[in-house]
């Protein structure tokens, strides 16, 4: 902890019993914990219910390159950073806590059902050419002698061999572990300010009062707007945006090695395997494994309602592209709204008000995200320099309110 004036967000030597709350317990809001706690500082998370929002329903594709799209050159640039600590961040989280949380290094397949689709992905390609991100087209043969899995009728294939998969589950369970005590099970209902105007407690449910030297949010789309009545001069446009995920426990004769991700008809689906042993549900057995099948995006409220027509229409273009699906036991289906951003970038770093900063916004990415986004907020909150310069495009102070000053610095790129 810096002994000099400490940089905006970041904590104040001696301030107070916590160093830090972060408020949200989903992967990000643990990741950035863990990280803090680990560096050293006094942690506390308030969440009355960890990782069951948009943690729950992820399928944990690690995939920076096959998440590229067309007019995100700066997520793609955040992913790209975030994928690359993956690894260590994984390998450290195992060893400190004796949670195994592997990954999935076999790389994505993605495929064409038809020559529809096929054009589209080669569009995509020559986006990865452009942007520097390496993905090749192959036969069909090719791909499937990687995958045998895949389905007889397919226009076009090509390989991402960067990209990686994690269980989000695991992941979130091993965060847990790691942070212990610190985790309390409450939700923080009212931010506190002091004369000067920074955030020095946040007040939870039960109506303990959590003096802090920063606050972290790390929220859904629900909470935050109502945390930040009292911060009118920081903004936070976050929204649902549902998705919903299908697992299915699939038995020893669908050992699929590689994540598929395809379009069927212009429709998006992957599918998303676990390593042998993962399966769940009655009758699975030690060569058993879950597989993932997800891609809904909708601009809709998190009902948490997941509707039938939905889980036929997952299903049905997964087993275009993998028929041997038709065999796995369904045994969870998980719809949940992701918080998104008008630009589809999250907001990472310090505010414009002292002692809170913030963690939200990750969208589809956020399990891809936490790794960036947990050294990205240890860094403002010790006053060190921005782990990675993708970082800028993320700056929580691009939707700042009306009435900020017209000279105020933004990111490039960023509008007023």
């Amino acid at each position: 902890m810096p002994t000099s004036a400490p940089a905006p967000g970041s904590v104040p030597a001696g301030a107070s019993a916590r160093d830090v709350v972060v408020v949200g317990g989903g992967i990000v809001g643990l990741a950035v914990a863990w990280r803090a706690a680990d560096a050293g500082l006094a942690v506390t998370v308030l969440d009355p219910s960890p990782g069951d929002g948009a943690t729950r329903a992820a399928a944990g594709m690690l995939a920076a390159v096959s998440e590229a799209d067309f007019g995100e050159r700066e997520l793609a640039r955040l992913n790209v950073a975030s994928a690359a600590r993956w690894p260590a961040f994984a390998a450290d989280l195992a060893a400190a806590t004796g949670h195994d949380v592997p990954l999935l290094r076999a790389g994505s397949l993605a495929v064409a059902y038809d020559a529809d689709d096929l054009a589209l992905l080669r569009r995509v390609l020559a986006l990865h050419r452009e942007w520097g991100l390496a993905s090749a087209e192959v036969p069909v043969a090719d791909a499937r002698r990687r995958e045998p899995y895949l389905g007889p009728r397919l226009a076009g294939a090509a390989v991402v061999d960067g990209d990686l998969a994690v269980d989000p589950r695991a992941a979130h369970a091993a965060l847990c572990a790691a942070l212990g005590p610190a985790l309390v099970r409450r939700a923080a209902v009212r931010l506190e300010r002091d004369a000067a105007g920074r955030v020095v407690a946040v007040h939870d449910g039960a109506g303990a009062r959590h003096a802090t030297g920063a606050v972290v949010l790390a929220t859904g789309h629900g909470m935050t707007a109502s945390l930040l009545d009292g911060v009118p001069e920081v903004r936070v446009p976050v929204r649902p945006v549902k998705g919903m995920t299908v697992r299915l426990d699939a038995p020893p004769g669908l050992a699929l090695e590689h994540v598929v991700r395809g379009t069927v008809q212009g429709r998006s689906v992957y599918v998303v395997p676990r390593a042998a042993g993962t399966g769940t549900g009655p009758g699975s057995g030690p060569e058993h494994r879950e597989i993932v099948v997800g891609a809904t995006s909708e601009e809709r409220p998190d009902d948490r309602r997941a509707e039938a027509g939905g889980v036929f229409a997952l299903l049905r273009d997964a087993r275009a592209l993998v028929p041997g699906i038709d065999e796995a036991a369904l045994v969870d289906v998980t719809p949940r709204a992701r918080p998104a951003t008008p630009d589809n970038l999250p907001l990472v770093g310090a505010t414009a008000v002292p002692g809170l900063l913030a963690a939200v916004g990750h969208g589809r990415n956020g399990v891809l995200l936490a790794p960036l986004t947990a050294d990205a907020v240890l860094a403002a909150l010790t006053g060190a320099p921005p782990p990675d310069d993708a970082l800028s495009a993320a700056d929580p102070r691009r939707f700042a309110p009306a009435d900020r000053p017209a000279d105020s610095p933004l990111p490039e790129g960023a509008a007023r």
